[in-house]
């Protein structure tokens, strides 16, 4: 562990001396170094990520896909969120928007007596084994993904925002950026609060987020493997994810009413990481199919959901509003 953490770090500060910092002066951002330098690490993470994607899980999709590629647009326009969010461009929003926020907050909870809960504390001697404390915190932060995910599916504003997630017929490892950026927003915050509030150190917590979405990219890609029938019970593959995508079975839920049967929003196999949430709360489901990936109204009723960047940005700010009641987004 600390000859990897060495080595990013020295490659980090590599990059930050001979570009980073240079362009920082050269567009007057002088006095915001600091940040400068920790978003050079996230670019060196997504830099590190899109690499695997190219050379790995590429390669992969091409020897065994799922279904055959008929869309190669919908795919280009996931290049496009992908390269968003790892190249850096996402995280420089996060810094010179929501952190000051966040930062603000967490003094006010100090000041008022709050202090940071060090969760690798609670068992003596993870200080000692990083690896021990890295795997604690990934589970955490896994549970926690899958009630965010939870939340997305019976939310109706927020499924307004994550069905964009699940408009794309073709998945691919691409599809795990494909959001609104408001849905990414919303979970990032999540993400950063419980982050300050359990003390995860910021580079096991930079480890954890490169880790979740690394698997994200693989469990999304176009890729017909399973796990078999205790491996898919330990850690999602992309089967078990693309049930989660599955057209009527990924978000949807049948509920009995006095009316009879009825669809609501819910829907199964909501672990990022892990199926054991999944098996703990009712909602995994383990057929051994791959299924034609979408939603609903989208086969049925021809709702669009936008082709374009932009135009799957407007239309989800659309269905937001409309989840929420404004009757002019109608």
């Amino acid at each position: 562990m600390d000859t990897l953490i060495d080595f990013f770090a020295n490659t980090q500060a590599a990059l930050y001396e001979g570009v980073m910092q240079p362009t920082a002066f050269a567009l007057g951002l002088g006095n915001r170094l600091e940040d400068v330098f920790d978003g050079t690490g996230w670019l060196l993470v997504g830099l590190i990520q899109v690499a695997v994607m190219l050379l790995v899980i590429g390669p992969l999709q091409r020897w065994r896909p799922a279904e055959a590629v008929t869309d190669a647009r919908a795919i280009r326009v996931d290049v496009i969120y992908t390269l968003i969010h790892r190249l850096g461009l996402f995280r420089v929003a996060l810094f010179l928007l929501v952190d000051p926020v966040l930062d603000a907050l967490m003094g006010e909870l100090r000041v008022q007596g709050v202090g940071t809960f060090h969760l690798d504390s609670m068992w003596p001697g993870v200080t000692d084994g990083p690896w021990v404390s890295l795997l604690i915190y990934l589970v955490v932060f896994d549970f926690v993904n899958y009630w965010l995910h939870r939340a997305q599916h019976q939310w109706n504003w927020w499924w307004a925002l994550h069905a964009l997630h699940h408009s794309q017929r073709q998945m691919t490892q691409w599809t795990d950026n494909r959001n609104h950026l408001l849905d990414d927003l919303l979970g990032a915050v999540v993400w950063v609060l419980v982050a300050q509030l359990i003390g995860i150190a910021p580079t096991q917590f930079v480890a954890v987020v490169a880790i979740t979405q690394l698997f994200e990219n693989f469990q999304h890609a176009n890729l017909r493997l399973s796990f078999g029938p205790w491996g898919e019970r330990m850690w999602v593959s992309p089967r078990f994810h693309r049930l989660h995508h599955a057209i009527g079975l990924g978000h949807e839920t049948a509920k009995e009413t006095v009316q009879g049967p009825k669809l609501v929003l819910g829907g199964h196999n909501f672990g990022v990481l892990l199926p054991w949430w999944d098996i703990m709360f009712g909602t995994a489901n383990f057929d051994a199919r791959f299924e034609p990936t979408g939603i609903r109204d989208q086969v049925e009723q021809g709702v669009d959901y936008g082709e374009g960047f932009w135009s799957q940005q407007r239309l989800g700010i659309k269905r937001l509003m409309c989840a929420l009641g404004f009757s002019s987004a109608r």
